[in-house]
């Protein structure tokens, strides 16, 4: 009876190891409570280890030896399977390239409401060169005072916002999202779907800008909801929403996604990872880093703030910043070099 009892608990372990390994195979990684376990890659191979660790103690005592063993090869089997994809996606490859002429930096930083100052952001600004900017619960007002500093450093850029309770004062910043463009990428103007609501992220907004010329990236500024479990189809709302924003042509889409590339498995369109825009942190090495939480190391986290882009870019390098500048998110900044036609 033990014996049986061994071999059924062996079974449903490794089904359960399957699962964690690639959810995506069975459509369970948008569900209520895989997709939270998944959004850390690092975490699941340490639970692996703890359940190969006391396998190993389980192994003195002889009348349990048997499952012992088949517990043991399975946690390890499932750690080296979650570590191979987390290494293929990158864990890590250090600064970017040296930026060229046509290149296009691209950051993203959810900056928690007013836990990350202007003059904080700014100076990531032009540390790291960056010629567009998405911020995700960032007030207008503070995108003003960052393009003001901007523009006294030389580099003027233009601030575009979206507010889906302009009609509160002093709301949460969590309601708005802020979006600083370079003037040297021309005009740019948000479409009037995305300033109303109609067509937008659900709870949390999101920015679309298109240029006034017709010339240039339309620039989608990302903020999806948190996959709490009352909020689950909320989420995926916004998911396929985000995916639609990235259909054939010239995108580049930035900011808080709330997901992971596992969260994203049937989102992504003829090569891409949400619709047709390809992720750029996983494809320069870095699709392993975590963004949030800030507090615990950036492998541990979960990568769930992404740079995406359509077909029309190259991503030649990117980076997780480690200072959060007190921030729960940390800030991703990625190189793009246009792709000739």
């Amino acid at each position: 009876m033990l014996r049986l009892v061994g071999i059924l608990i062996t079974v449903l372990f490794a089904i359960a190891t399957a699962v964690l390994v690639w959810p995506q195979f069975f459509h369970l990684e948008d569900t209520f409570p895989i997709a939270q376990i998944i959004a850390s890659r690092a975490l699941v191979i340490g639970a692996f280890l703890v359940v190969a660790v006391l396998a190993l103690l389980l192994l003195i005592a002889r009348p349990l030896r048997g499952f012992a063993a088949s517990i043991l090869i399975v946690a390890l089997l499932g750690a080296g399977a979650t570590g191979l994809v987390g290494a293929l996606r990158g864990v890590g490859t250090g600064a970017l390239p040296a930026k060229t002429d046509a290149a296009l930096r691209v950051l993203t930083w959810n900056t928690n409401g007013a836990a990350v100052s202007a003059e904080q952001i700014a100076k990531v600004i032009e540390e790291q060169q960056v010629d567009v900017v998405a911020l995700p619960e960032t007030s207008e007002k503070v995108g003003e005072r960052i393009a003001l500093m901007m523009r006294q450093a030389g580099n003027p850029m233009w601030v575009h916002n979206v507010n889906i309770r302009p009609d509160v004062s002093n709301g949460p910043q969590a309601w708005q999202t802020t979006i600083l463009i370079s003037a040297k990428l021309g005009n740019y103007s948000v479409i009037e779907s995305s300033r109303d609501g109609s067509s937008n992220t659900g709870s949390v907004p999101s920015v679309v800008a298109m240029p006034v010329s017709g010339k240039g990236p339309t620039i989608v500024a990302v903020h999806a909801v948190a996959p709490r479990e009352k909020a689950m189809s909320r989420w995926k709302s916004d998911l396929a929403w985000i995916a639609d924003q990235c259909p054939a042509g010239d995108f580049i889409l930035a900011g808080d996604f709330n997901s992971t590339l596992d969260h994203m498995a049937s989102f992504g369109d003829d090569g891409g990872t949400m619709g047709r825009c390809r992720d750029v942190a996983s494809t320069t090495g870095n699709g392993m880093l975590g963004t949030w939480p800030a507090s615990v190391p950036a492998l541990l986290g979960a990568p769930i703030d992404h740079i995406m882009a359509s077909e029309n870019w190259r991503a030649t390098g990117s980076e997780v910043l480690e200072d959060a500048g007190g921030s729960d998110h940390r800030a991703l900044v990625a190189q793009l070099e246009p792709v000739s036609p």
